[in-house]
């Protein structure tokens, strides 16, 4: 497995990665998840072995690849990477990009194994093509094949895809998951997108200033988030207010009464209460109405956004058969499998004063 233990590293005075620790389980695939400027791709060129850390432990297999006392340089890991740009030389066709890097192997074999890489992501058609006779999937094949051909104990990818179309990129991540999947490669994907992070990350971490707030599964991510951060940066949803009663059994909201969140509890009678799209469903029997103040047509469903009586703002995500007009008021309920409460917003009260 893959094991940081209180990574750190810094730009002279400005801290960068701050006391980062993870486990990444051999074969699977994890995606790491943030803002601008969290320390994402740095992480990721301190395992490639492009940085050294300024604190903290980097293992692969049980072998220490950084720590106080070591630092193995980036050709003898056993690692590929796919960067932003692709890195792929012009004058070169797609085979002799993907040969390029296969400098250690004897000439046939090393074109035998950039064949079959190129066989592997479907480019053999398109072997002496060189790049600018490539389209942009067509190209980003060519750098996961140049990868994949070094037969890699880790790969690591960062932000790949962020050139592409919705939809080619998305056929794309499948296609990779599936290839790395059956290759049994282990492989940490860097990205800013929480759904690209949900489809390709057995294991999805979130970042902010250096910080690693969660590392967990997707599900509990988007679910179970550990800090307001992760709640409020991953995924569509709105808090609201709510009242805990003094034994500690429930809730109160202006939608009634829910069960605390499990684990410890914010201090204070106060809380904020995550509520996601999913969780707010329409009912026309409920006792509860809102007011559609925009939707958003999504296919299949409808993104509501709902205005109650007292000015609170909800998300709704909604069957796109119920097709109701702006302004209408709509039944809704709330439908939480796990109720998660954060200590209170005091930025947003200032603004509400």
């Amino acid at each position: 497995m893959l094991e940081l233990r209180d990574l750190s590293t810094a730009y002279g005075d400005t801290p960068v990665l701050d006391a980062v620790s993870l486990a990444l389980p051999r074969g699977d695939t994890g995606a790491l998840l943030g803002p601008s400027g969290s320390g994402k791709t740095t992480l990721l060129r301190i395992l490639a072995g492009f940085e050294t850390p300024t604190g903290g432990s980097v293992r692969f297999d049980g072998g220490v690849l950084n720590d106080t006392h070591h630092h193995v340089p980036p050709e003898a890991r056993d690692f590929a990477m796919v960067f932003q740009d692709l890195a792929l030389l012009p004058h070169l066709s797609a085979v002799d990009n993907v040969q390029f890097g296969l400098h250690r192997l004897k000439r046939s074999e090393a074109r035998q194994r950039a064949l079959e890489a190129l066989d592997m992501v479907g480019l053999t058609r398109f072997a002496e093509r060189r790049p600018h006779a490539l389209s942009g999937g067509q190209l980003q094949r060519v750098a996961v094949a140049r990868a994949l051909a070094a037969r890699p104990r880790l790969l690591l990818l960062d932000e790949p895809f962020s050139s592409l179309d919705e939809e080619l990129r998305l056929q794309l991540r499948e296609e990779l998951r599936a290839l790395l999947n059956q290759l049994g490669i282990t492989a940490l994907l860097v990205t800013h997108s929480h759904l690209e992070a949900f489809a390709f990350g057995q294991w999805v971490g979130v970042l902010r200033d250096g910080a690693l707030h969660q590392w967990d599964t997707p599900y509990n991510v988007y679910h179970r988030p550990s800090t307001r951060f992760v709640a409020d940066f991953v995924g569509e949803g709105v808090f609201i207010r709510g009242s805990v009663r003094a034994d500690g059994s429930e809730v109160e909201t202006e939608l009634g009464a829910l069960p605390p969140s499990p684990g410890p509890q914010p201090k204070g009678p106060e809380v904020d209460v995550l509520l996601r799209p999913d969780d707010v469903l329409h009912d026309d029997h409920s006792p509860w109405k809102a007011r559609i103040v925009h939707k958003s047509f999504r296919g299949a469903s409808f993104l509501y956004g709902l205005e109650l009586s007292s000015g609170t703002r909800l998300l709704s995500l909604v069957p796109s058969h119920h097709n109701h007009r702006l302004g209408e008021a709509i039944g809704i309920r709330l439908n939480l499998e796990h109720v998660m409460c954060f200590a209170p917003d005091s930025a947003r009260d200032a603004l509400s004063e």
